[in-house]
């Protein structure tokens, strides 16, 4: 019969420690390179859709003679930038793949 040894304390912790490192932080690094990237891209789009909107707003006040000469059409550019505005978010809203998300979090959940 071969003997069985009893692990100590000891080394049952410091598996359980090495096992908890090697399952939370090499994911969460990647993770945290995922978030960060994302950020930044969502930065840098909102920056460059804020600019092209205001670019927009100021293409309509500069061309459109009505807006200089009756004052009381001056808000039209406004809303047009606005509706422009909910258009870029209604497309960049539907462009969401959530059928992905959701798949790949299943996945996940089962291991595969």
């Amino acid at each position: 019969m071969s003997e069985r040894r009893n692990p100590s304390v000891n080394e049952v912790v410091d598996t359980i420690i090495a096992y908890a490192k090697d399952q939370t932080i090499g994911p969460l690094r990647g993770a945290g390179r995922w978030v960060l990237w994302g950020a930044i891209g969502a930065v840098l789009l909102g920056s460059g859709a804020l600019l092209v909107l205001l670019g927009a707003l100021r293409a309509i006040q500069t061309e459109w003679n009505a807006v200089g000469d009756n004052w009381s059409w001056s808000w039209v550019p406004y809303l047009i930038v606005l509706v422009l505005a909910i258009a870029l978010l209604v497309v960049t809203l539907t462009r969401i793949n959530r059928d992905h998300l959701a798949r790949t979090d299943r996945e996940d959940d089962h291991g595969s």
